[in-house]
């Protein structure tokens, strides 16, 4: 599927640019490498080729899927062009980046097969028209056992070892076969193919993107750029977000359950989600975060913001304004009492919410507490409090109503 070609570039300062691209990723090689990118764009009169692999599967893609996508719209706003890379050969093979053991091998018929639902996900993300997409079969299928020798010259098998989960194989004598040392070279040989200007990715992936670096210099192409994105944490605010913790938020979801769930984040990850999961400009992202550093109200206010620009991005403004209506009947007009008594927080920080409930009444003892906080009993301004999430910052709960059951709750004094 090819696009009917990118729209002219808008006139963008570069600097401007910068602040908007590198906002909230985790490196960028090599440094300064993207200015000059951007720089020879502008002077050659056309747009960045900028690269994501991606793996389709028929899972329900997740906000911390979406990082990367986001990342890749930017590029686009800005008139870049995006190749996204469907690995139907390198997904025969099977990415261990990050694997413990040798990947499952999957069939051409098992790729082609994940890809149904995908693309649709994608695109609630992405511009249609700034789009390339490509399966790198295109030019892997064809290649000869000669060519794949001719590759192989360009990458030592030192090299190799120097990736942390094949050094950490490799000294647990854990199998690494020939066919995981070679995916590396595969997708570093997609950028030659493709001849691009950027390579976008996980943090799992920098190996990888560098990789092609070396291929596309080989080649006698002026090496690629690679810029990694972290990884998101879940609504727990601790682990990686992922279906299997309970943690995740899906960018299908509706729009009335994103909002409820997204108003569950700790205080401190507002602006995390801000930076990496909307389309907030980096000056707007800052002025939330210094809103959320203070706690109470303004944090309140900060995240009812985040979570709106999130629900609008894949649902529309007038949903995320339904949701943002239906959020405050639910968890406030209609199940919060009319009058809430006060309660004083202990001292210290963090504040341990098991010892609170038992203190204020709402649970007999802490193991009561910590079993209703599990089971989402338990809420902070109308939103479930994450299971597990028994230590909280003083300032992220000062000012706010502690609630347990439709007609218990109390209001968290200084």
């Amino acid at each position: 599927m090819h696009s009917d070609g990118p729209r002219p570039q808008p006139a963008v300062d570069i600097d401007e640019a910068l602040l908007v691209l590198q906002s909230g990723t985790a490196q960028v090689l090599p440094e300064g490498g993207l200015a000059d990118k951007l720089a020879t764009a502008r002077r050659e009169g056309r747009p960045l080729r900028v690269k994501l692999g991606i793996d389709p599967s028929g899972a329900q893609l997740t906000l911390g899927h979406a990082v990367v996508l986001r990342k890749l719209r930017q590029f686009q706003d800005l008139g870049h062009l995006a190749v996204l890379i469907v690995g139907d050969f390198t997904g025969q093979v099977g990415d261990p980046s990050g694997k413990t053991s040798t990947r499952a091998a999957l069939s051409a018929e098992q790729t082609a097969a994940n890809s149904a639902g995908y693309f649709s996900q994608l695109m609630r993300v992405l511009d249609p028209d700034r789009i390339e997409v490509r399966r790198n079969s295109e030019w892997l299928a064809s290649m000869t056992m000669a060519d794949v020798l001719r590759e192989t010259r360009h990458l030592t098998v030192a090299q190799l070892l120097e990736r942390d989960d094949f050094a950490r194989r490799y000294r647990d004598r854990l199998s690494i076969s020939l066919t995981e040392f070679m995916y590396p070279l595969l997708q570093g040989y997609d950028s030659v193919a493709v001849r691009a200007d950027v390579e976008l990715g996980g943090t799992d992936q920098t190996y990888n993107n560098l990789v092609g670096r070396e291929l596309q210099r080989a080649h006698g192409q002026d090496p690629q750029i690679v810029v990694t994105v972290p990884l998101l944490e879940g609504l727990d605010g601790v682990e990686k977000m992922g279906k299997s913790l309970g943690n995740w938020v899906g960018i299908l979801e509706p729009p009335v359950e994103q909002y409820g769930k997204l108003m569950s984040i700790p205080d401190a990850l507002v602006g995390r989600y801000a930076r990496l999961c909307t389309p907030l400009h980096p000056r707007e992202v800052a002025e939330l975060e210094t809103a959320t550093a203070g706690g109470g109200p303004a944090a309140a206010a900060a995240k009812h913001r985040v979570a709106r620009a999130i629900v609008a991005l894949y649902h529309g403004a007038e949903a995320a304004e339904q949701a943002a209506d239906a959020f405050a009947a639910v968890f406030r007009r209609r199940e919060l009492p009319a009058d809430v008594p006060e309660h004083p927080l202990p001292a210290g920080d963090p504040v341990h919410l098991p010892a609170l409930l038992r203190d204020t009444g709402l649970a007999s003892s802490t193991s009561e507490a910590r079993r209703a906080i599990d089971e989402g009993a338990v809420r902070l301004d109308g939103a479930p409090l994450a299971r597990a999430e028994y230590d909280v910052a003083r300032a992220e709960v000062t000012g706010r109503v502690l609630q347990r059951g439709r007609r218990r709750a109390v209001r968290l004094g200084a």
